[in-house]
């Protein structure tokens, strides 16, 4: 069977480059990056060059300035309560966006336990954070201000030069969790005025268990491991050296290869798009416009009258990969709360799917999705009760309603033109 992923925001194949040169770590070179020997010696070689390769993907003044983690749920942790807690007796209060990641939202509510306090800024319909709104929630008691360079959801880019000068001005320091931007954006720490940014290398073609925190060096942080002196203290463990010499291949080559990389997914995101509104009657596209405000790698749909579950699962049986809702939550079985967030509809919302395109996908495989994705939500709503009472007229639509005292219309699954959304 024909096999097409497109969730690349769960995570990505390996590359081979970063494949080949993490073996020798596995094998032969398995030594300590803390011992004296020379087994030793070339784990900490190659833990250097990593950093100084993940360091030039994000322009960091220094290598020194890369702290490797499990991940980037750890690294997100421990940028926001290792800030917290070393920041305690200047202030207790955290300002963030409503629609983080949950690794920041839960990272919050557990602090919040603590006593700490925080303002979460609202976000408008497509998700988009207004700066002003992160300055008026800062006061003299505000330790840390925590906005996503990408909205992993819905694929908004925030204003993170401008939330950053803001916080710079204020003296605030500025955490950005860039996991779902890092290799796929241009990111330039000291230009944005961030002062910790988090990544994880397996969503830009590196292996899984190896997270970034980038941390600017007058940013303080107490340690969450405590153990060893690993990371310069900040994250006790032996380094997981495969994983990391993977990170920084990646890494190096997201940051030659992201122009062609932009451009490949940004055709292809305008093609599905444009192929499913086209093909699909009642559909949403939720966040910005494909353009300069949405990452190219993102498209966030709602089907009306259609479980966003039953379609991922159909088309899977299809061959095709895609996510229901974001894959930090969805064996939850919760509606995202970015959707909630934003005001979306509750029916809306749980029809609601995540293509997440890859450098790899190709036209052919968008033209065979759009075929696909007709079929499929043609079937799912003939046996929908929903849809049957829709053509009834006894319910209306969320996206184009049609009035209940005017005759019902069933739309052709395959027409050419999208009804007009108000």
């Amino acid at each position: 069977m024909r096999r097409i992923f497109l969730d690349h925001q769960s995570t990505t194949p390996l590359l081979p480059e970063a494949f080949e040169a993490m073996k020798p770590f596995l094998a032969e070179d398995f030594g300590s990056p803390a011992s004296l020997h020379q087994l030793g010696l070339r784990a900490r070689d190659a833990l250097a060059t990593a950093r100084a390769q993940v360091a030039a993907l994000v322009n960091a003044e220094s290598p020194d300035d890369i702290v490797f983690t499990s991940g980037g749920t750890e690294a997100a942790n421990l940028a926001v309560k290792g800030t917290a807690y070393l920041n305690r007796r200047r202030g207790n209060h955290i300002v963030i966006s409503e629609i983080e990641h949950p690794a920041v939202i839960n990272s919050i509510q557990f602090l919040e336990q603590q006593g700490f306090r925080c303002t979460r800024v609202k976000a408008d319909a497509d998700g988009w954070v207004d700066p002003e709104a992160v300055r008026a929630s800062i006061t003299d008691q505000t330790i840390l201000a925590c906005v996503h360079h990408v909205n992993p959801d819905i694929g908004v880019i925030e204003p993170i030069r401008e939330i950053g000068g803001i916080a710079g001005d204020l003296g605030v320091p500025l955490f950005v969790d860039a996991v779902a931007s890092g290799g796929w954006l241009p990111i330039d720490v000291q230009g944005l005025g961030i002062k910790l940014l988090s990544l994880s290398a397996h969503r830009f073609y590196g292996p899984k268990g190896v997270g970034v925190l980038y941390r600017h060096r007058r940013a303080r942080l107490a340690s969450l491991i405590h153990g060893g002196v690993q990371e310069r203290g900040l994250r006790a463990g032996t380094e997981n050296i495969p994983a990391i010499v993977g990170a920084g291949v990646a890494a190096e080559i997201a940051a030659r290869d992201l122009p062609q990389r932009i451009a490949h997914a940004a055709r292809l995101q305008e093609r599905i798009w444009h192929g499913i509104k086209s093909a699909v009657p009642y559909v949403k596209l939720n966040g910005p416009e494909p353009g300069p405000d949405r990452i190219s790698t993102n498209l966030n749909v709602s089907f009306e009258f259609v479980d966003g579950e039953g379609l991922a699962l159909m088309l899977d049986m299809h061959g095709i990969a895609v996510a229901s809702g974001p894959s930090c939550v969805s064996k939850s079985m919760k509606i995202s709360h970015v959707l909630s967030a934003i005001g979306l509809d509750h029916s809306l919302a749980q029809g609601n799917i995540i293509l997440s395109l890859g450098k790899d996908n190709q036209e052919a495989d968008i033209d065979f999705v759009v075929e696909t994705f007709a079929t499929v939500v043609s079937k799912l709503r003939s046996m929908s009760p929903a849809w049957d009472e829709f053509q009834r007229g006894l319910v209306d639509s969320s996206i184009s309603p049609r009035g209940l005292s005017a005759p019902p219309v069933a739309p052709r699954v395959a027409s050419a033109e999208q009804p007009e959304r108000t």
